[in-house]
C-alpha cells in the first residue's frame, strides 16, 4: 500500500506528514464538539475495528496538495440538536487544529451527516 505524505523541504532535510496523521488530527478535533456522537466508519475502518486495531481517523478523508488540504468528515449527530450549528463547529475546530499543527492551509472542511443518534427517551417514543 502506498502511503501519501505532505513533504516540506527544509535546509536540514524533509518533513513528511502522512495523510493518516492529518485525518487523526481532524478526528480528535471533532471529538470535542457537542452534538457529534461518532465518526462514521468506512469499509477499511470496519475491517480494522474487527481486528481490534483502533483507528482514530475513521470517517475522515484527506486530500493534500502542495500547501493546502481538503478534508471530508462523515459524522453521526445527536437527535434534537441543530445540525447546521454542529457542522459549523466541526469545520472551525478541524480547520484550526490542522492548520496549527501542520502549517497547511485548509481550504475546505466538508461535513457529511450520515446518521442521527436517538437518545433513550427518543427511542422509547419511536
Amino acid at each position: 500500500m502506498s502511503e501519501k505524505y505532505l513533504v516540506d523541504a527544509m535546509s536540514d532535510g524533509n518533513v513528511k506528514i502522512a495523510d493518516d496523521v492529518i485525518a487523526t488530527i481532524a478526528a480528535v478535533a471533532t471529538e470535542g464538539v457537542e452534538g457529534v456522537v461518532e465518526m462514521q466508519s468506512t469499509l477499511k475502518a470496519s475491517v480494522t475495528d474487527m481486528l481490534g486495531v483502533k483507528n482514530l481517523a475513521r470517517g475522515v478523508k484527506v486530500s493534500v496538495g502542495e500547501q493546502e488540504a481538503v478534508i471530508d468528515m462523515f459524522i453521526t449527530v445527536l437527535y434534537g440538536k441543530n445540525i447546521v450549528e454542529i457542522c459549523k463547529n466541526v469545520q472551525e475546530k478541524v480547520k484550526e487544529a490542522v492548520e496549527n499543527m501542520t502549517g497547511l492551509d485548509v481550504v475546505e472542511v466538508n461535513i457529511h451527516v450520515s446518521g442521527i443518534a436517538l437518545t433513550e427517551k427518543e427511542k422509547a417514543r419511536a
